[in-house]
């Protein structure tokens, strides 16, 4: 597979209320950031990497472990505009987010996100799966409402699909990868500030759905374990262990 046209960019930002320096937090001895670096590597030759962050700790650590890194503003509203900075200066047909920190994304999960985007290249996708009872109540996991040609109705924190009787009848959540052209990354990062839904959700998918972009959701396997809470870094250790044996 050519992967000229592709560039993943990481967005890394270094404060976060619930797990502060999140991105050089270690996980089983390694930086968070490094760990989702090469998740990423084993798909795509390093060259075709760049972490994008506010931080120079961030930029350093990077270096130190092979990966390209660029520093950018440290204003950015979401993960999303940070990536449209690095599109504005690095020409690709096609930018995939893979968010700093998923330390243990799955591969497999890059590769479909990527063939999908080769086969219909200025189209914007997300990657979804199927969600636990708990997660359904957990405004943590991101949910979505896919129409039956795939595309994006809404994505929020909600319990939907919610029913007559309160039940858990099915569902999705989020998987956090995204990829898309220069030219929709222009348009999202256009605003001045985060828009209305996108601001209540707290959820940046939100904003492309308010600003008219139609947005693709693929399947994709539910391993990714997103680190937003301390006891997150024990629970994805706990996962690397495991593989390990």
């Amino acid at each position: 597979m050519n992967f000229d046209d592709i560039l993943i960019v990481i967005p890394a930002r270094f404060s976060s209320k619930r797990l502060p320096g999140k991105p050089l937090v270690p996980i089983a001895g390694v930086p968070m950031i490094i760990r989702t670096a090469k998740q990423c590597a084993a798909v795509v030759p390093r060259d075709r990497i760049v972490v994008a962050t506010d931080d120079q700790r961030i930029v350093d650590v990077c270096l130190e472990h092979g990966f390209r890194a660029e520093l950018t503003r440290d204003n950015h509203l979401t993960g999303t505009d940070r990536v449209a900075e690095i599109a504005a200066r690095i020409p690709a047909r096609t930018y995939v987010n893979v968010q700093g920190d998923e330390p243990v994304f799955e591969p497999d999960d890059i590769r479909a996100i990527i063939d999908a985007s080769n086969a219909n290249p200025t189209a914007t996708f997300i990657g979804s799966c199927a969600l636990t009872e708990a997660q359904w109540r957990d405004s943590k996991y991101i949910k979505l409402l896919v129409g039956l040609d795939q595309q994006l109705i809404y994505i929020g924190r909600a319990m939907v699909p919610g029913s007559h009787d309160g039940g858990f009848h099915g569902g999705s959540r989020q998987v956090c990868a995204y990829a898309y052209t220069s030219e929709v990354l222009a348009k999202y990062a256009s605003v001045a500030a985060r828009t209305p839904l996108e601001a209540i959700e707290d959820c940046e998918v939100v904003r492309f759905l308010e600003l008219s972009i139609p947005v693709t959701v693929i399947p994709m396997s539910d391993r990714s374990m997103s680190v937003d809470r301390p006891e997150d870094v024990l629970r994805v250790e706990a996962t690397i262990e495991a593989s390990t044996h």
